[in-house]
């Protein structure tokens, strides 16, 4: 199998006034403005395959919830997070893990 490069070179035509802004930017972070745009290139497609995650994540909870008529409760799921809140701050125990109910 051929050894893959540690990086590939590409050119990258930026509009003048992106690209100020961009060497602003890298300067305020201490960084090169080349490593100012791989990492912010990295982390926009970091942020893309999240959402296409978050997205498949949604549309299999809700087939289930279809599928079985069972679901979580808004009001349910917002005191949950808010107990898991004070937990994660030393202040309660952990919250009960929900459980599904019939909706509608």
């Amino acid at each position: 199998m051929p050894a893959v490069p540690a990086s590939i070179p590409t050119s990258l035509k930026l509009p003048s006034a992106l690209k100020l802004q961009l060497e602003e930017d890298a300067k305020q972070m201490g960084m090169s403005l080349h490593a100012f745009m791989v990492s912010t290139l990295a982390e926009a497609a970091q942020r893309k395959r999240l959402r296409q995650t978050f997205a498949q994540d949604s549309a299999d909870a809700l087939a289930v919830m279809k599928a079985t008529g069972k679901g979580h409760a808004l009001d349910d799921v917002r005191l949950y997070f808010s107990q898991l809140k004070e937990h994660r701050q030393g202040k309660s125990a952990p919250p009960a893990t929900l459980q599904p109910k019939k909706m509608g």
